[in-house]
C-alpha cells in the first residue's frame, strides 16, 4: 500500500490562496540565478502569469500589473525548478521493490515528493510500466503540482544479462529482436529510448553485445530519438561512444578514463547524462549518515526509517558479496567525472533515486554536493541541473528563467553559490506557477506534529 503523506494546511495557506487567483503573480526583492549560468542578480523581480514567466528584471524596473498578487522575498534566492535526469519512479513502497506495486497513485504520491524537494521534473531511464503515459499525457495537458516527467518506458536488456526490471523488460536476443523493440517502444511515445551494458561485477555470464547495442542506437536515431546507455566499464564505454549513443547513463566505474574515450565522446556528442554519484555513496554505507536530519526523514514512512536503521539491515549490507569494492567504485566516479569535466565533455546531472535506498528527491541535492566535490563550481552544478538538463531531456520551456518559459521555480532561504548544501533551505517551490508542496510541509505516514520542523536545517553529514 502507498505511503501517506499528510501535508500542514497551514503551510500551504498562503499558496493555496495564490494559487486559486487568476491574475499574475509578482515575486520581488530577491537574488536571481536564472538558471544560464551568468552571475547572480540581487535586488530581482518577475512575473508569472497563466504558468508562465511574462517578466523578469531588476526590482527597480519592475512595472506591477493590475491586481497582481505580490510576494516579497527579500534575503531570498531563486532559481529554476531543479531537474533530475536519472530516476526510476513506481516501484518501491518503503523499502520494498516490486513490479506490483506500479500504479498511478505511486507514480503520482512519489512526483509529489520530488516538487517537494525542488525538483520540477524527472527523467525515468526504462522501469515505466504503460501507466506512465497516461500520467504524462495529463501533466502536459494541465500540469498539477507535481514533477513533470519524461519516460523511456521499457529499456532494453540483452538476454540473460543485466537491467531491467523482472516482470517489465523483456529481453531482445539478436539485432532483429532490438530493433523491432525499439520500435514498440517508439509506437508507445517514449522520450527516448534506454540499454543496459553491464554484467554486475561478472555475476552475470555477459553483456550486450555490440552488434545488438549497435541496432538499438541505430534505430532510436531512425525515429530522431536519443539512446542513453547504462554503463560500467569502460571498454563497453569506447564501443558505445564509437557507435553514435548519445548519453551516459552512469560513470566509467572500473577504470580511469583514458584519452581515447575522452575524444570519442567529444567526437561524437556523448553527453555524460549522470554521473550517479550519490548512488555509488549510498552502497558504501550500511547506515545513511543522514537519517535524523528532518530533509531526509520528513519523506519516508516510520517504518522505512526503524529499517534503515535497523542492526539487521546494517549486517545484511556489509555481508554483501560486492561491499568492499563499493568504496573504490565511487572514488573511481569521483575521479572520472572530474577528469571529464576537465576535458569539457558536456555533462547533467542525475541521481538515479527511486530503487530501494536511494530516495526520491533528497539524492539530487546529495548528488549536487557530490558533483562539487567532483570539480565542479556550484554555479556549474546548478546550471547542469538546470538549463542543461532541460536541453538534455528535451524540455524547451524548462531549466531557465526568462520571459515565455514556465513558472518552474524554487525559492532558497540561503545563497546555494555560496555552499552548495544550501540548495536544502528550500522556502517555496512552484510548479507551472502553482506552489507545491515543500519538504517542510510533508509528514509521511505520521501526523504533521511528529515531524520536526527545523526549515532549513538538519545535518550534512553525507560525503
Amino acid at each position: 500500500m502507498p505511503l501517506s503523506v499528510r501535508v500542514v494546511a497551514a503551510v500551504l495557506g498562503l499558496g493555496v490562496v495564490c494559487a486559486a487567483q487568476a491574475a499574475p503573480t509578482v515575486l520581488t526583492n530577491f537574488t536571481l540565478i536564472d538558471g544560464t549560468g551568468r552571475a547572480p542578480v540581487a535586488a530581482s523581480a518577475l512575473v508569472f502569469d497563466d504558468g508562465r514567466v511574462s517578466w523578469v528584471g531588476s526590482r527597480a524596473s519592475l512595472k506591477l500589473p493590475s491586481g497582481a498578487t505580490v510576494v516579497d522575498l527579500s534575503g531570498k534566492f531563486v532559481l529554476p525548478g531543479l531537474i533530475d535526469n536519472h530516476v526510476h519512479v513506481g516501484l518501491v513502497h518503503d523499502l520494498t521493490q516490486d513490479v506490483n506495486f506500479y500504479s498511478r497513485e505511486l507514480v503520482e504520491q512519489q512526483l509529489r515528493i520530488y516538487a517537494a524537494y525542488g525538483v520540477t521534473a524527472v527523467q525515468v531511464l526504462g522501469t515505466d510500466t504503460d501507466v506512465i503515459f497516461g500520467i504524462r499525457a495529463d501533466q502536459r495537458q494541465a500540469q498539477t503540482n507535481m514533477a513533470r516527467v519524461y519516460t523511456s518506458g521499457q529499456g532494453l536488456v540483452f538476454k540473460g544479462s543485466y537491467g531491467g526490471v523482472a516482470g517489465l523488460n523483456k529481453p531482445v536476443a539478436n539485432a532483429a529482436e532490438a530493433r523491432q523493440a525499439v520500435d514498440e517502444q517508439v509506437a508507445k511515445g517514449v522520450d527516448f529510448i534506454k540499454l543496459w551494458v553491464d554484467d554486475e561485477f561478472g555475476d552475470l555470464p555477459s553483456r550486450m553485445p555490440p552488434d545488438i547495442s549497435q541496432a538499438i542506437i541505430d534505430q532510436a536515431h531512425r525515429h530522431r530519438l536519443r539512446a542513453i546507455a547504462h554503463i560500467f566499464y569502460l571498454e563497453n564505454a569506447k564501443t558505445l561512444a564509437s557507435q553514435g549513443v548519445d548519453g551516459f547513463a552512469h560513470s566509467v566505474r572500473d577504470l580511469p578514463v583514458d584519452r581515447a574515450l575522452l575524444d570519442e565522446m567529444k567526437r561524437h556528442h556523448t553527453v555524460q547524462m549522470a554521473a550517479t554519484l550519490s548512488r555509488e555513496a549510498s552502497f558504501t554505507y550500511t547506515q545513511l549518515p543522514f537519517l535524523d536530519d528532518p530533509f531526509f526523514n520528513r519523506s519516508i514512512t516510520p517504518a522505512a526509517l526503524t529499517t534503515l536503521k535497523s542492526p539487521e539491515r546494517q549486517r545484511k549490507l556489509a555481508a554483501g558479496k560486492h561491499f568492499s569494492q563499493y568504496p573504490g567504485v565511487l572514488e573511481l566516479a569521483l575521479k572520472n567525472t572530474q577528469r571529464e569535466i576537465e576535458a569539457g565533455v558536456p555533462y547533467g546531472v542525475g541521481s538515479d533515486s527511486g530503487p530501494s535506498g536511494r530516495f526520491s528527491g533528497h539524492f539530487l541535492h546529495w548528488e549536487l554536493q557530490l558533483m562539487v566535490q567532483a570539480g565542479l563550481s556550484p554555479l556549474q552544478a546548478l546550471t547542469a541541473a538546470t538549463a542543461t538538463n532541460a536541453k538534455l531531456i528535451g524540455a524547451r520551456d524548462l531549466g531557465t528563467i526568462e520571459p515565455g518559459k514556465s513558472a518552474d521555480l524554487l525559492v532558497l532561504d540561503a545563497d546555494p553559490l555560496a555552499d552548495i548544501r544550501n540548495t536544502r533551505t528550500i522556502h517555496a517551490v512552484y510548479v507551472a506557477g502553482k506552489p507545491a508542496a515543500t519538504i517542510w510541509s510533508i509528514c509521511a505516514g505520521r501526523a504533521a506534529t511528529e515531524c520536526k520542523s527545523t526549515a532549513g536545517g538538519g545535518s550534512h553529514g553525507e560525503r
